[in-house]
């Protein structure tokens, strides 16, 4: 894409092959947070996972701040080329990854696809990760992960109604995104300092609740209440985005930290990666429902009459996961030690 890549089929490609290669990688790092979690405190598993997503979000804070005006000042091609440097650094420190050779037939080299032992191999894999996620601390809690994430959200919606209503300007939505990217370290900071320690019950009925009266201050924004404040559309929608983000963050932290503490020995990745596509499915599903009701309520690109009433819906329904809380897990100890492979 620095190059020679000039259609859009070329760069849908090349896009396609660049998320696959960061989805892999991902999947190992996760793999290694949760063996380094294993057997260890929720404070220490917490602690693990904030590191993660706090260097997560200082990255999207330098992306945030320089990618604009790299783009200005240099162009297009020149942005792909020094990012496409970024991912050989990543692949030079993984040399310096200590890791146990694991010894086995399953695990031989140049397996073939089309071999016996690899076919029976991928069916053992299978089978051990159903037996894994069929245990009732596991299932129970992947359920409620699963539904919280589902509950129908009004985003593509309020998007249009910043830019086609309000007039926000590229330019404006990309300091928003950097003050998210801010928001989203404070948030990672949040739990690390004060939620760690705190049973997931807990924090779960706390940021819901929390966040369903956050929500409603969209309301502000889109019947025009904050500008009788003498609040400018553009000042609170930051403010606004700055203190869902900050909230969003630091309820999310919990779900890593108790997929984590799911996984069993000898399935870190796999079992880890399933969990986290149920939870970004159960969100897909959310976007969706979300969509259905956009449609029912008649917003369109051009048509907000009854946004509010859309966006008050969506927050209260997020309250629906909470008598469910008792699907998750009492205490801190480590569930993985109790699933049966």
């Amino acid at each position: 894409m620095a190059t020679f890549v000039d259609s859009k089929y070329g760069a849908a490609c090349c896009i396609l092959l660049g998320s696959f290669s960061v989805a892999f990688s991902d999947v190992v790092v996760d793999s290694m947070v949760v063996e380094r979690s294993r057997g260890e405190s929720q404070s220490v598993s917490g602690s693990l996972q904030s590191l993660c997503w706090g260097s997560s979000a200082f990255g999207g804070i330098v992306s945030s701040y320089f990618s604009g005006s790299l783009v200005d000042a240099y162009g297009v091609r020149f942005v792909f080329g020094v990012t496409a440097l970024l991912p050989l650094i990543t692949s030079a420190v993984a040399v310096l990854v200590k890791e146990q050779r694991v010894i086995g037939q399953a695990r031989g080299p140049n397996v073939p696809l089309g071999n016996s032992s690899f076919l029976k191999s991928s069916k053992e894999n299978i089978i051990q990760l159903w037996n894994a996620v069929r245990q009732p601390n596991v299932f129970l809690p992947t359920v409620f992960i699963f539904l919280w994430q589902a509950t129908p959200q009004s985003d593509s919606a309020m998007f249009f109604f910043t830019t086609n209503k309000l007039g926000f300007t590229p330019e404006f939505l990309g300091r928003v995104k950097l003050v998210t990217s801010v928001a989203s370290l404070a948030g990672v900071g949040l739990y690390n300092g004060f939620l760690k320690n705190v049973p997931l019950r807990k924090i779960f009925l706390a940021t819901t609740v929390t966040g369903t009266v956050l929500g409603m201050t969209q309301v502000f924004l889109v019947t025009g209440l904050n500008r009788q404040f003498g609040i400018s559309d553009e000042w609170f929608a930051i403010g606004d985005s700055l203190i869902i983000t900050v909230l969003s963050q630091a309820s999310f932290m919990p779900v890593l930290v108790l997929a984590a503490k799911l996984c069993p020995e000898g399935m870190e990745a796999t079992l880890f990666a399933t969990l986290m596509s149920i939870s970004n499915g159960g969100n897909v599903l959310g976007g969706l429902i979300g969509a259905g009701l956009t449609q029912i309520f008649g917003v369109t690109k051009d048509k907000f009459d009854n946004l509010a009433a859309l966006i008050i819906l969506c927050n209260l329904s997020s309250l629906l996961p909470l008598p469910l809380l008792h699907l998750l897990p009492r205490d801190d100890s480590d569930t993985a030690s109790k699933v049966k492979m």
